[in-house]
């Protein structure tokens, strides 16, 4: 059986010499707005390069999009319930903790604090739930005509250190409308949804800002030693700093944050004499492991202060894929939701979801697993891509980790096979113009939610990110160079 597809927005393939065009025009419409990252291979601060981007935006069926929107507040508060349950995280994590040292060291410093006293029951929650396209139906052998070119959508996370595409998510709809113009085809933007993530996720920092009520409280900003994704993070302060100039960020690394800040009698972590109100925790900082001591002990100052935290330590522990995997197992959701209406629909998004503990269904998952490898995706602690294993790389993985605790660091994920849509993806440095492509798409639907544990100050669906990739490729991050910005162009089916 051939894979599904959707079909592009316009016909393709675009003739030779207009290609061309469109595609220089739009590599220098991206420089000058942002769509941009700094180069690995030759990295320095004085220059950026062109994220890669798909030339056109790609197809998704707007009812599906829909319910992703009217369902990720839900998906927020189950997150945040889940966060605040100690009791579940602990049962929950107590095998994987064995064997996933950076599990374990966050884990650590969450029984620290608890066992102080929380100083700051806030949170603040920058959630995104990342979502694709099922080409297939569970309730057929074969594909199900009535549900051609697709069945559902499936969930293939959700992220809790999560507000990476807050711009480029954003600017990607700005820079295909552009394309499209030049191409003749304006009358197509209309069906390319209005994204507003940047100036939603900065409205989960200034308010959670408002919430610690001190005016002369900083924002800091974690990042990584070297920052590639500038373009997406530095627009995060720009829109923070033009909506509200009374808030001064900055932006540090937990090495920096180590040396420059102390906790005072009250708790209030200080930098440059002032009290930090919010640290945020920028996506695409989180190494395999803090590679020092230090910074080990920067995060358990942090979790220790009054600042709001996002994440704070439970949300991260939170977001670990065996708390996922678990929700999953039947009676769990309905724990933290009751058994309503809006169960049954975040229950609809699982795709499989196993287990590897050293336990019956955890010897029935690796048994299926290895008979059907190129089924499953195998899937460790932590978040964002990179870090998974697929098809043989499955089987290598389990028959050496069979008789090993070592399997219980990770879960066992059933794949997902979305409809392909036919494509152009732009790279900085690669031939122009480039072949036409069977791609697929990922969907990734941002939330802010803001509370204690009793009382959630605010809760919403914010924005989206598209991110796509070659169909014959098993990873899709663009930080990584394996994907591409995109964004969703919605089809009436």
């Amino acid at each position: 059986m051939s894979q599904a597809r959707l079909a592009s927005c316009i016909p393709l393939p675009l003739e030779h010499k207009l290609l061309v065009t469109v595609i220089e025009k739009a590599k220098d419409w991206a420089l000058m707005h942002g769509v941009g990252m700094r180069d690995k291979k030759h990295f320095t601060k004085d220059s950026i390069q062109i994220a890669p981007f798909v030339l056109l935006p790609s197809p998704f069926p707007r009812t599906e999009f829909d319910k992703a929107i009217e369902l990720q507040p839900v998906l927020n508060e189950l997150m945040h319930k889940v966060a605040h349950d100690d009791e579940f995280l602990e049962h929950t994590l107590q095998n994987a903790l064995q064997v996933d040292e950076f599990t374990a060291n966050l884990y650590d410093i969450w029984i620290k604090v608890r066992q102080e006293g929380i100083t700051q029951p806030i949170t603040l929650g920058m959630l995104r739930s990342d979502i694709m396209l099922e080409s297939r139906c569970p309730h057929t052998v074969n594909q199900c005509a009535k549900h051609t070119p697709y069945c559902s959508w499936k969930q293939v996370e959700i992220n809790s250190i999560a507000s990476g595409f807050g711009h480029l998510g954003p600017i990607s709809r700005d820079i295909q409308s552009y394309i499209l113009r030049q191409l003749g085809h304006g009358d197509l933007i209309k069906n390319m949804p209005e994204n507003h993530a940047l100036s939603g996720l900065c409205s989960g920092i200034t308010e959670a800002y408002d919430l610690f009520g001190v005016p002369t409280a900083v924002v800091l900003f974690v990042v990584e030693e070297v920052s590639y994704n500038i373009c997406d993070q530095r627009f995060h302060e720009f829109e923070i700093s033009e909506k509200r100039p009374d808030i001064q960020i900055y932006r540090k690394t937990l090495n920096e944050i180590y040396e420059e800040t102390t906790l005072n009698d009250k708790k209030q972590l200080i930098f440059d004499g002032r009290p930090v109100a919010v640290v945020y925790y920028r996506s695409g900082y989180e190494p395999a492991q803090y590679p020092s001591t230090r910074e080990w002990d920067a995060r358990l100052r942090v979790e220790r202060s009054t600042a709001i935290k996002c994440p704070s330590i439970h949300y991260q522990l939170a977001g670990t894929k065996k708390v996922q995997q678990t929700l999953a197992a039947p009676g769990v959701l309905e724990k933290f939701m009751g058994s309503s209406e809006a169960t049954k629909k975040v229950r609809d998004i699982f795709t499989g979801l196993y287990s590897l503990d050293f336990d019956e269904s955890g010897e029935r998952a690796v048994d299926m697993a290895l008979a059907e490898a190129e089924r499953f995706v195998l899937k460790p602690q932590r978040e964002g891509g990179g870090n998974n294993l697929y098809g043989a790389e499955v089987r290598e993985a389990l028959l050496r980790m069979r008789h090993s605790r070592e399997r219980a660091a990770y879960i066992l994920m059933e794949r997902i096979l979305p409809p392909l849509v036919s494509g152009y993806v732009v790279r900085p440095g690669a031939p122009v113009p480039p072949p036409v492509s069977d791609l697929v798409s990922e969907l990734g639907i941002f939330g802010v939610i803001i509370g204690t544990k009793d009382k959630i100050h605010c809760n919403r669906q914010v924005g989206h990110m598209l991110r796509t990739k070659l169909a014959d490729a098993n990873e899709g991050g663009v930080a990584a160079g394996l994907g591409a910005l995109d964004s969703p162009y919605m089809l009436d089916l």
